[in-house]
């Protein structure tokens, strides 16, 4: 797949609000994410602590929980929030067009750096 290209995922009103799925393309899997404030998001779609799907995930406004162990993600940044998961998702381009959910799987957005401070005990 070009790294320009971008990938149509649903209608925009395939995503609940505060909610995100799953999303398949070429044997990758993503997750999307609606916010309360309709913003769109898209990281990978498995929690890097276990693998588990984050579409399964409780979404709180910009972070969604693991739903295996409760790991937290930034879903704008991709950056680990709270144990067990210490590495970043990556985060991919979004945007809403003709009604429609785009993202370009191709690019990745970001992909911080291990957040030190993700593995203070007592979080």
């Amino acid at each position: 797949m070009d790294v320009s290209t971008w990938v149509d995922v649903c209608a925009v009103g395939g995503i609940a609000v505060e909610d995100v799925i799953a999303f398949e393309v070429d044997e990758r899997k993503f997750a999307i994410y609606r916010t309360a404030h309709d913003e769109y998001y898209a990281t990978d779609g498995l929690c890097t602590h276990a693998r588990v799907s984050l579409a399964g995930g409780f979404l709180m406004g910009t972070t969604v929980e693991c739903p295996k162990h409760n790991g937290r993600f930034d879903i704008r940044t991709g950056e680990a929030q709270r144990l067990p998961a210490v590495r970043p998702l990556r985060t991919y381009p979004v945007r809403v067009e003709a009604g429609r959910v785009l993202i370009c799987p191709g690019v990745r957005v970001s992909r911080p750096t291990i957040a030190a401070e993700v593995l203070r005990p007592g979080d």
